[in-house]
């Protein structure tokens, strides 16, 4: 199993942002985590990348707890946050080359190149990052999230603000990284995880309230749109 959340719990101050949550991803899959904004989803990924700890539970990667073994927990990780925080003053593969520096990867010049390639990135390659429209940036964040071959991927809305294009475009990127490692992808939009996701979490008021198969709630009345509309109501 790539991911186990046991019993989670998160509380700022006098809020619990996420209450009793279990959840457990396998290899291989592209869960989607659909909610309305404020839900928990950013909280929880940033639980599993080991951005902070939780309140109580367990959550482990790759078999390695996040709390008391938070570097090899890391290693298998590749976290592009909702806010991409992208050097743009950096060029491109000065950039990933930095990104790969960190990472501790030998043939930097190798990775880097290959990357750049598998995200499309080969004809801004030399620009500077902050020349860039967003579609390019958010594949230069991919690309950073990616340069170490991480076993799971997270996304926190990796498609937020783009024009319609470069979604087709990064959803098919991100379709075609999860054939062979976990990926989470946070979103609060339903024709999102419809296109990308094998596997569905419902998020509400920080508690799971559905995790199924895109395919078993596509058969449910009224599909996953009735589901998440129910949430909206709620909210």
């Amino acid at each position: 199993m790539a991911i186990r959340i046991q019993n989670v719990s998160k509380v700022f101050g006098n809020q619990e942002a996420l209450s009793n949550v279990s959840l457990q991803i396998p290899s291989a899959q592209v869960l989607g985590l659909l909610g309305p904004n404020g839900a928990g989803k950013s909280t929880l990924m940033r639980l599993i990348s080991g951005y902070f700890p939780a309140t109580s539970g367990f959550v482990s990667v790759c078999g390695f707890d996040v709390v008391s073994d938070p570097m090899e927990a890391r290693k298998r990780v590749g976290y592009l946050p909702e806010h991409n925080p992208i050097h743009t003053e950096m060029y491109v593969r000065e950039y990933l080359e930095y990104a790969a520096g960190l990472h501790g990867i030998k043939d930097v010049a190798s990775a880097v190149s290959g990357m750049i390639e598998k995200v499309g990135l080969t004809p801004e390659s030399h620009k500077v990052i902050g020349q860039l429209s967003k579609g390019f940036r958010q594949r230069v964040g991919l690309a950073q999230a990616l340069i170490h071959n991480p076993q799971v991927l997270i996304l926190d809305e990796p498609t937020s603000g783009l024009d319609p294009i470069q979604l087709v475009d990064i959803r098919k990127l991100i379709r075609e990284v999860g054939r062979d490692r976990t990926v989470i992808l946070s979103t609060h939009i339903m024709q999102e995880v419809e296109e990308v996701c094998d596997r569905v979490v419902l998020i509400h008021q920080g508690t799971i309230v559905a995790d199924d198969s895109l395919s078993a709630f596509a058969s449910r009345p009224g599909g996953l749109e009735s589901a998440f509309h129910e949430l909206e109501v709620e909210s």
